[in-house]
């Protein structure tokens, strides 16, 4: 899956309006609710999010399911 510009300024708006941690799944239920996302299921949010975190953009809460917080 590639992964353009707007769908990755869309994930990071999701979690910037999210007042607490989110799972994959339930951000791509935002994702889904507002418009049509290039993301097919919860693996492939948790794939780009983990590279972020990675590099120090997002906290991973690392609970069952992840959770996935905008530092």
């Amino acid at each position: 899956m590639r992964t353009t510009h707007s769908d990755l300024d869309r994930l990071q708006g999701v979690l910037a309006a999210a007042e607490e941690p989110l799972t994959a799944r339930e951000i791509l239920a935002a994702l889904e609710a507002e418009s049509e996302t290039a993301f097919e299921s919860p693996h492939q949010i948790a794939t780009v999010l983990g590279r972020w975190a990675d590099r120090g953009d997002i906290t991973v809460y690392r609970r069952q399911p992840y959770e996935y917080y905008l530092d």
